[in-house]
């Protein structure tokens, strides 16, 4: 069960906080922005996954070389510099990223120089203690990780099931000698993610002290090219070279026509289950360590999955299988009782899914822009049809802009619904607001606004565009949006609908 007090919150990518280092961090623009909320009444900070992205995958923080692993690219090098591990001269000597999207490849470049400079001045300051124990609480997952990402650099970024067979197929002697042969560039990928959760650690606390849960969001599928899958291949569906032999998605639906074909690695259930499927839980448990909440994607893929024959190149030929047994279930409640689960049950849901949510009690998604399309009497999206233990919102990540959803994809009759429902006459000026009054009024207990809705932004500041590999997560927010009077309008609209974070203000 999700909290029970009436709240609210705002969804903010990492990413696209304030920075002026070409993409948001863990540093002074985080707790800017820790502060709109907690003066806007808000008690809820809802992110994307934390992990590492990749310029190859177009930076989708929902595909990582590793499932445990923070991005590097979030470290903030004001942090690092009040730590003394900068020299002021590289705070000041940065590349022109510009203000309005992220871009990568240089964010990469100079990020890389700044922590390899701070590694390499860690030798002066005392960390032993702390890196230390570090490395002994996280050497289930990072141990495999540090090795994984130093071979890929060896073997110039091949993946894992093209690397020579000793090393695909994890040859213990061959192993042992590539640590010794690699031990500064490992000590140099631990150091960093030693820094990426020292730096969380810090925002987290800020965050509670605000009295603000962040909303953390994990996929449920790993990347096939990544340390989990190279260190753990019994528990997926692998041929004997680590090739897939069936890949992950899900069928046509609002989002594409040919449904998405997102190529993930599927799990060998059964072989999860005869080890107590302790990978999964120990994956959850890190999750919900660095948050509040945690949103699963994709939750219905616990209870079947959309299989797709690997040779194919688009997700139409796939078909549906069941997934785990009730034990994977039953432990999970047993197990996580610190944080609350939020399953994302959004496109084709089945009878099973409903009733496996309700029998564990968590909490469902219901979007608002999915509301004004088929039957009014039973379509689940509309606040009518709401009910407590649920999530609103506006829109998702995935979703437009509700500004660009109103202009660009909304029909005449579907507008004309709209209208006839709110009593008031939407155009693209207003049309954020008025779904945002909608969902601060629904009965849902919690209701998270994307921060472009609050802006009343067009489809520009979309944050992604599903089924399209480029141009997406790399919309960045201007620092003087943060500004003025918008943090007062959003608290007199939440303190209205009883959704007001009094012990944070």
């Amino acid at each position: 069960m999700i909290h029970k007090e009436r709240r609210s919150g705002i969804l903010m990518p990492l990413f696209s906080l304030p920075s002026r280092f070409g993409i948001g961090d863990m540093g002074p623009g985080s707790r800017c922005f820790c502060d709109f909320l907690s003066k806007s009444g808000q008690s809820v900070w809802q992110i994307l996954p934390l992990s590492m992205t990749q310029q190859a995958t177009g930076n989708s923080p929902y595909s990582s070389v590793s499932a445990f692993a923070g991005n590097p690219l979030y470290i903030s090098p004001q942090m690092l510099f009040e730590d003394g591990l900068l020299r002021k001269a590289s705070l000041l000597d940065t590349p022109d990223f510009g203000n309005d999207r992220v871009h990568y490849a240089l964010v990469e470049k100079f990020k890389t120089e700044i922590l390899v400079e701070a590694f390499q001045r860690s030798t002066e300051m005392n960390y032993t203690k702390s890196y230390s124990s570090f490395c002994r609480g996280n050497s289930y997952w990072l141990d495999d990780f540090v090795l994984f990402k130093a071979l890929k650099g060896y073997f110039r970024e091949k993946p894992w099931y093209e690397w020579p067979e000793d090393f695909r197929d994890r040859n213990p002697e061959s192993l042992s000698r590539a640590k010794l042969t690699l031990e500064r560039e490992l000590d140099y990928l631990k150091f960093v993610q030693y820094l990426f959760s020292k730096q969380w650690t810090d925002l987290h606390e800020y965050c509670r002290h605000k009295k603000i849960d962040i909303l953390g969001d994990m996929p449920i599928y790993v990347d096939l090219d990544s340390a989990d899958v190279w260190a753990n291949r019994k528990y997926f569906q692998l041929d004997r070279s680590g090739y897939p032999q069936a890949v992950a998605g899900v069928p046509p639906d609002y989002f594409s026509e040919n449904g998405q074909r997102w190529g993930n690695p599927l799990y060998l259930w059964n072989k999860l289950e005869e080890d107590g499927f302790s990978w999964w839980y120990n994956r959850i448990g890190h999750a919900g360590r660095i948050c509040d909440l945690l949103r699963i994607d994709h939750f219905r893929g616990f209870l079947s999955y959309w299989s797709i024959p690997s040779g194919e190149n688009t997700a139409v030929k796939g078909h549906w299988e069941r997934g785990p047994s009730n034990a994977f279930f039953e432990g999970l409640v047993e197990q996580f009782t610190e944080f609350a689960i939020i399953a994302e049950n959004l496109g084709v849901i089945t009878p099973d899914v409903d009733q496996a949510m309700e029998k564990l009690g968590l909490p469902g998604m219901l979007v608002l822009q999915f509301a004004f399309d088929g039957d009014m009497k039973n379509n689940p999206y509309l606040p009518h049809n709401h009910t407590p233990n649920n999530i609103v919102y506006t829109g998702t990540h995935d979703n437009n802009t509700t500004k660009g959803w109103f202009e660009e994809e909304l029909s005449e009759k579907q507008k004309q619904t709209l209208n006839l429902y709110n009593g008031s006459l939407a155009d693209g000026d207003n049309v954020s607001w008025e779904l945002i009054r909608m969902a601060m009024v629904s009965v849902a207990t919690t209701c998270i606004i994307p921060m472009q809705d609050l802006l009343a932004l067009g489809s520009w500041a979309r944050t992604n565009r599903p089924a399209i590999s480029r141009g997406n997560w790399e919309w960045r927010i201007d620092p003087s949006y943060l500004e003025g009077s918008l943090a007062e309008r959003f608290y007199e609209i939440t303190a209205i609908f009883g959704r007001l974070n009094i012990e944070g203000s």
